[in-house]
């Protein structure tokens, strides 16, 4: 009963399903890569799913996860062609590590800056780091999370 739910619905909402990993990932071929691994291990699993909407929502919610950790494995290993084939002078190096510092300066927050400095560079612990600055240990995570999605937009706009 459970993977006629599964089936019904996949069927259903196949063109939905690949449009949304499509949004996600850049090339239509590994949309329906995702979309058809996320039915096959769905399919495998078994859920005990007691209707069409549950299959609906098990089935989105695989499918849009599934393409979010290909989108970050993706990102996570460069092309050999980013690859520079020598690497970098001490110049480069010193003019790519002032330009990251303007970057920390004029963008985050005085907060954001000394999270990040901290957890970074000093080499402390979130909690460590909230005890001082009488935060919970989840702001400061988040602080640094928003600290870092700053600098990597930052830095995307400048390519």
């Amino acid at each position: 009963m459970a993977k006629d739910f599964l089936v019904e619905a996949f069927v259903r909402l196949r063109q939905k399903l690949k449009a949304a990993s499509g949004r996600i990932l850049p090339d239509a071929d590994g949309a329906e890569d995702i979309l058809q691994d996320s039915f096959v291990r769905l399919w495998r699993r078994q859920y005990p799913l007691r209707s069409e909407q549950e299959a609906e929502a098990l089935l989105a919610r695989t499918v849009r996860n599934a393409s979010l950790n290909e989108r970050r494995r993706k990102r996570a290993f460069p092309l050999e062609t980013d690859i520079a084939d020598d690497p970098p002078d001490i110049e480069d190096k010193e003019a790519a590590y002032a330009a990251m510092r303007r970057k920390i300066e004029s963008e985050l927050t005085a907060t954001q800056r000394y999270i990040l400095e901290e957890k970074e560079y000093g080499g402390r612990t979130l909690e460590d780091i909230a005890k001082e600055l009488g935060m919970e240990s989840a702001a400061v995570r988040m602080q640094l999370s928003r600290a870092r999605k700053t600098l990597r937009n930052a830095l995307e706009d400048d390519r």
